[in-house]
């Protein structure tokens, strides 16, 4: 008999830990290779984690709302193989969280814990970059489960002590300026509690989900990071309502899936990134990194009624039969949780469609590190003047709104309003005589 490990896979460049939400299986219970044993969610997406071995669950190392860091032992499975092979998979693979050791980190500091609490590797990993010792560690008060140190408990202590340092070093600075000797007495930080807050009335309190917390987090920090700026334009789409409706059963007939407006909006969009390609790009400090890859992420509504962005990877390679199959796919696969890490990561562009909800326009929040997003009302009949050579006449026209929010850090109004009048006149040109 053999134990094998099971590790938390790693689910994409930027993401290092994952939560995990459900188990499938219990200590007893046996397991297929590739039969479900968890669900993990990570900051960008809900997944499952698949066995990789045929066996019985030996252990559970970590439980429900745990947070893992990529590449820790989460469960312990029984494998038939022979005695020898089992010495060699423990050495090889088993945690050095066992006994609350790290291994060495950079700067080759190791801690380990006398107690009996437990810390994930990568509170200790970033104990031992942040110079916290274990003395000091044990004295953070931990909000996880059974009193555990999550990241957010150091991050929130390191930071507390950094700006404590800071402040003592500018009161001696200012003393000295003064010509004064100075002692220092180091004092405890007083915490202060928050006042519970009592609601009166008929009231019903809903705590936040996972998805919810995640979501409200990064509205904020968009805002927080970026200078929103939204401009508006509107577009009559009457050539592309009446070429969409004239082709729509042929094209779900011949291509398998249905065309939507969301491809055709997609289509235009890259036509005019492709123009302004300073529109595609993201802000590191005072870099402005354009992007030559156009991925453009779309808002898509979930069961819950939460929003996810999956991504079209290079959609500037795709027609409108390739893009009407990436966008009806992934939406499907969001609508059922089936979508994978991958495919909401490396948005360059979003566009969300607003109008899907009965909004005549909206003024969306950046989706960062980009720098623009671009959301499309509802397409509403209305009357319209036309001008024409002969004169000017109203008609009833298809017509939608459509608005641009984006970063005025290097986006300025010139530019966003420029690119936005250039998707609209892409729509209102659309070729009621093409083919698909």
């Amino acid at each position: 008999m053999a134990i094998v490990d099971m590790i938390m896979p790693k689910m994409g460049e930027s993401i290092m830990e994952a939560t995990i939400l459900k188990w499938h299986k219990q200590p007893g219970d046996t397991v297929k290779e590739d039969e479900t044993v968890l669900e993990i969610a990570t900051d960008k997406v809900d997944t499952e984690v698949p066995s990789t071995t045929a066996g019985t669950i030996e252990e559970l190392l970590f439980k429900v709302n745990d947070v893992v860091p990529v590449g820790s032992a989460i469960a312990r499975i029984r494998t038939g193989a022979s005695e020898a092979v089992q010495s060699h998979t423990q050495l090889i693979v088993a945690p050095a969280q066992e006994k609350n050791e790290m291994p060495s980190s950079n700067n080759g500091k190791q801690l380990t814990s006398t107690n009996t609490r437990f810390y994930s590797p990568l509170v200790l990993n970033i104990a031992a970059n942040e110079g916290v010792s274990m003395s000091d560690l044990e004295k953070i008060p931990g909000t996880g489960n059974e009193g555990r140190v999550t990241k957010q408990d150091i991050m929130q202590y390191i930071s507390g002590k950094s700006e404590k340092t800071q402040e003592t070093r500018d009161k001696e600075q200012e003393t000295r300026d003064k010509g004064q000797e100075v002692t220092v007495i180091s004092r405890p930080t007083i915490i202060e509690q928050q006042p519970t807050i009592s609601y009166s009335g008929n009231v019903e309190i809903i705590e936040m989900d996972r998805m919810r917390k995640l979501i409200a987090n990064h509205m904020v920090n968009s805002k927080h990071t970026s200078a929103h700026v939204t401009s508006f334009t509107e577009s009559d789409v009457t050539n592309l309502v009446q070429w969409r409706d004239k082709v729509k059963k042929e094209f779900e007939k011949r291509e398998g899936t249905k065309i939507t407006f969301t491809p055709l909006f997609i289509e235009a969009i890259v036509r005019c990134i492709k123009k302004y390609p300073l529109i595609n790009s993201s802000v590191d400090g005072d870099k402005i990194i354009i992007k030559k890859d156009i991925h453009i992420g779309m808002a898509t509504a979930l069961p819950s009624g939460n929003l996810i962005v999956p991504v079209i990877k290079n959609a500037d390679q795709l027609n409108l039969v390739g893009l009407a199959k990436q966008v009806n796919n992934l939406a499907d696969n969001a609508r059922n949780n089936k979508l994978k890490p991958e495919d909401t990561q490396g948005g360059t562009f979003t566009f969300t469609n607003v109008g899907t909800f009965g909004s005549l326009m909206g003024t969306p929040i950046i989706n960062q590190p980009q720098v623009a997003i671009l959301a499309i009302g509802a397409i509403k009949k209305r009357p319209v003047v036309i001008e024409t050579s002969q004169g000017d006449s109203i008609a009833i026209r298809h017509m939608m709104y459509l608005s641009l929010s984006y970063d005025h850090r290097i986006i300025d109004g010139s530019l966003g309003a420029t690119f936005l009048t250039a998707v609209a006149n892409e729509l209102q040109n659309f070729n009621p005589e093409r083919d698909f």
